[in-house]
């Protein structure tokens, strides 16, 4: 037994000092001052710390540091500071060592790293929505003390991702969906993409594995026939290139599993349906640093000679490069099979940036200067703007985040000639909010290029933009509804939440004011009393009607309140207020149909028996999922299940905000429950296609058609039926077959009966 136990650890001991010689040795390869000794020491402190310690997986705990530290020196490019602090992120929340201690050891830049790593620990989110708004609130406050707490944390989610597999299923879903939802877009606006790539890719993979293995499989079966496209299609282009005499490689880049399944669901199409799955990267070597733009702009127009480029898919990021630093010139050309290919052309050093991000030129970086960051800089103030405004929301929070994330950039110039970077659909009210709130709150309306416009216009890129205001402007609540960046809703909610605080209390003081007067007593009973009577459902409502003079108080008011109230109107009233506690948004539907609580195992797959649907669980009217849908659970406030789609925009916010309320779920339903689903067509008109489609449903496959709309226009029909299916394939089964009639072009399944959809 001894002997036994003493070969796993010696085993265990070779496999740790193996993978920090690695570590080492790529870290000697990088252009990094070598700062060996602070590393060994960190490693060597951090194994200690975390000895006799494993992971779920059964490995010894010490590799995840090492792991994550790699990823922080090879895929992210950064230096001996962020290794040592990769080495040490779990020591002081897993072990009783002290930032003090560290800070002792290492000096304080290690020790605030590690500290903040520390506070934004265990995933963003914790249990309850405002703790996780707080912790995400530390995360970016974090990031503003040094961006390298965010470049480790997601290195961090990166290895966790990577070995996410020993994961309870419902820990998957709750991991994958907040990589998804956070960790993702924050590499993509860090201009991290190989990262972003990945983590979407995992988090597809765990959510949908069976969507993620279907495309896997087209991707391998099609590479020979992209492997010949891309080498007649290069072919031509490698000669022109020869010719100018400039260092180069030409690379496929391949469109990513998680990509393609996103533009099959919002396109409705399917694989097959996809045309730009390759792409042609042109990397080159400039003859020197000033002649790079000019040189990508030869290359653009040597290999435009060859195939006609596309008038409207230029892209210069190279003259405008994005706000997260990526720099490229990308043009979509026509090849000689009749399709078309994107082109993207860049610089070595332009390249690393898209790779590595701004961790590519860093200003902390050990061996480099102090490059000023632009655009990050711009990027983290506006995001301390926004988490200086009081307590918002903890889920419109972040969804406000989001919005910076995820945007893509469209550049407008001031009247001076200043050039400004917004997101795409940014109004004319975001231009004016982002030069400063006072010319925010106080606009009227616009000149966009010398034409006067409202304040909901959408800005271009290359507009030129004047605000116009007046003193006696006021912000509106309708501005919410087109403003588009964080920062302008942020400010719009937080003028408006202070003006109704204002006519709050002047109407709490009227009140007060009546009814002291009239003799009454200001108690919580008098104030429902005239809620309800006014049918407002908060005594805040009351008074801000109050305040707002909606209503005058007199004889109405003081009739009610003198009259004898009677305990059942106020038992009944009590039930009407305060009822049903707080739950998420989504649950407003689901909730109202009673079924009785369950007791759950969270760490088992739950089964769904017909009998166990129809007694005990809730299928969310939002998503409407049927058997063989990719599906989760989620636990409401009343202990009952709901079933949500996996990618379900509802259940995307239960898996980032109530994590631990989430239920791993598998259909076992068989062929005994009917579901509704909605099936949309598209195709060309033509007499007895109506009788067709009803044929093939009704008499082929044997199925009721419950609802059924057909609308005709210039030729082109679109169909919506409503049909009762057991499950998936059923559905499938009736989308091939309609597929198979000349007439239709398109069949898709659609959440809802109504829903348009977009070619």
């Amino acid at each position: 037994m001894t002997e036994e136990k003493l070969t796993q650890e010696q085993t265990d001991e070779k496999m740790i000092d193996e993978a920090f010689q690695e570590l080492l040795d790529q870290y000697l390869k990088s252009k990094h001052r070598k700062k060996v000794e602070i590393i060994t020491k960190a490693f060597n402190f951090a194994r200690q710390a975390h000895k006799g310690v494993r992971r779920r997986s059964g490995e010894p705990y010490i590799l995840h540091p090492i792991a994550v530290a790699r990823i922080a020196c090879v895929e992210i490019g950064l230096g001996s500071t962020s290794i040592c602090s990769a080495l040490l992120h779990d020591v002081v929340e897993d072990t009783d060592y002290t930032v003090e201690d560290i800070e002792n050891l290492f000096g304080p830049k290690i020790a605030q790293i590690v500290d903040g790593l520390t506070k934004i620990s265990g995933g963003i989110f914790g249990d309850r929505a405002s703790a996780q708004a707080e912790n995400f609130k530390k995360l970016l406050l974090t990031m503003n003390d040094d961006i390298r707490v965010i470049l480790i944390k997601i290195a961090d989610r990166l290895h966790n991702m990577r070995t996410l597999g020993s994961m309870l299923p419902s820990k998957q879903y709750k991991i994958a969906g907040e990589t998804l939802y956070i960790y993702a877009p924050l590499a993509n606006r860090l201009g991290l993409n190989r990262i972003k790539t990945e983590l979407e890719d995992l988090s597809f993979k765990y959510e949908h594995p069976e969507a993620y293995q279907q495309i896997e499989e087209k991707l391998k079966a099609t590479q020979a026939e992209r492997t010949n496209l891309f080498e007649e299609f290069t072919a031509p282009i490698r000669e022109q290139l020869d010719k100018m005499g400039l260092p180069y490689r030409i690379l496929a880049r391949i469109k990513s599993p998680y990509s393609i399944w996103n533009k099959m669901q919002n396109k409705h199409i399917t694989f097959e349906e996809i045309y730009d799955i390759l792409a042609v990267r042109i990397i080159f070597t400039p003859k020197n640093e000033e002649e790079e733009l000019n040189d990508c702009f030869n290359i653009y127009v040597a290999i435009s000679r060859i195939y006609k480029p596309h008038p409207d898919r230029l892209r210069d990021w190279v003259s405008h490069p994005k706000a997260n630093g990526y720099q490229a010139l990308h043009v979509t050309l026509m090849s000689n099979k009749g399709q078309w290919i994107e082109v993207q052309i860049r610089s070595e050093r332009m390249n690393d940036v898209a790779e590595q991000g701004f961790a590519a030129h860093w200003k902390y970086k050990e061996g480099g200067g102090s490059e000023d960051e632009g655009e990050l800089s711009k990027w983290l103030k506006t995001i301390k703007e926004i988490l200086d405004d009081p307590q918002p929301d903890a889920l419109d929070f972040l969804d406000t985040i989001k919005l910076n994330l995820f945007a893509s950039e469209i550049f407008v110039f001031t009247p001076k000639g200043e050039i400004k970077t917004m997101p795409q659909n940014a109004t004319a009210l975001d231009f004016a909010f982002s030069i400063h709130t006072f010319l925010g709150s106080h606009c009227i309306g616009a000149k966009v290029n010398h034409k006067l416009v409202p304040l909901s216009h959408k800005l271009q890129s290359g507009d030129q933009v004047e605000i116009l205001t007046s003193k006696s402007q006021k912000v509106q609540p309708s501005w919410i509804n087109f403003a588009t960046t964080a920062k302008a809703k942020a400010k719009i909610l937080s003028i408006l939440k202070r003006e109704r605080k204002e006519v709050q209390q002047a109407g709490e003081d009227m009140l007060h004011e009546f009814l002291k007067k009239e003799g009454i007593e200001a108690t919580e009973t008098n104030i429902q009393k005239l809620c309800t009577l006014h049918k407002l459902k908060t005594p805040e409502d009351l008074m801000y009607q109050i305040g707002q003079k909606v209503f005058t108080l007199g004889d109405l008011e003081k009739n009610e309140l003198k009259e004898k109230s009677t305990p059942t109107n106020w038992k009944k009233y009590i039930a009407f207020a305060f009822g049903g506690g707080s739950k998420p948004k989504s649950q407003d539907n689901a909730s109202s149909k009673e079924k009785p609580a369950l007791n759950i195992d969270k760490k088992k797959i739950v089964k769904l028996t017909p009998e166990e649907i129809q007694k005990h669980y809730i299928i969310a009217d939002c998503c409407k999922p049927i058997p063989g849908d990719d599906v989760l659970g989620y636990i409401d406030d009343n202990n009952r299940i709901i079933i949500h789609k996996r990618q379900c925009p509802i259940a995307t916010q239960l898996k980032t905000s109530f994590g631990n309320r989430l239920l791993a779920v598998q259909w076992e339903t068989g062929k005994a429950l009917n579901f509704p689903v909605n099936v949309y067509m598209k195709g060309i008109d033509g007499i007895g296609v109506l009788n067709q489609v009803t044929g093939i449903i009704s008499q082929q496959l044997n199925v009721n058609i419950h609802k059924l709309n057909i609308e005709s226009n210039d030729g082109i029909f679109e169909g919506r039926i409503q049909l009762f299916v057991h499950d998936v394939d059923d559905v499938n089964t009736i989308c091939e077959n309609l597929k198979k009639l000349d007439h239709i072009k398109k069949v898709t399944r659609i959440e809802n009966f109504d829903d348009t959809i977009t070619d």
